[in-house]
């Protein structure tokens, strides 16, 4: 097991919960739910909730992602 490099880390992560918090908005927006409306109604609650679910998904993905990478024989 070799030590984990920081940069592959943290740009794994960071692209991840990016990209998982951007496919949650996408999903949102076909669902017709704006995070950005005024006020906190049920479609930005809702809204609001599928970016954070899709954030932490993405960064689970990476994590995973990086953990089989890891494994795999070279």
């Amino acid at each position: 097991m070799s030590t984990p490099n920081p940069l592959i880390e943290g740009l794994s992560d960071a692209i991840g919960f990016v990209g998982g918090a951007l496919a949650g908005y996408w999903a949102g927006q076909l669902l017709g739910w704006s995070i950005f409306s005024a006020g906190y109604d049920n479609a930005s609650i809702g809204g609001i909730l599928l970016v954070g679910l899709g954030g932490g998904g993405g960064l689970h993905l990476a994590r995973y992602w990086r953990k089989q990478k890891d494994q795999s024989p070279e």
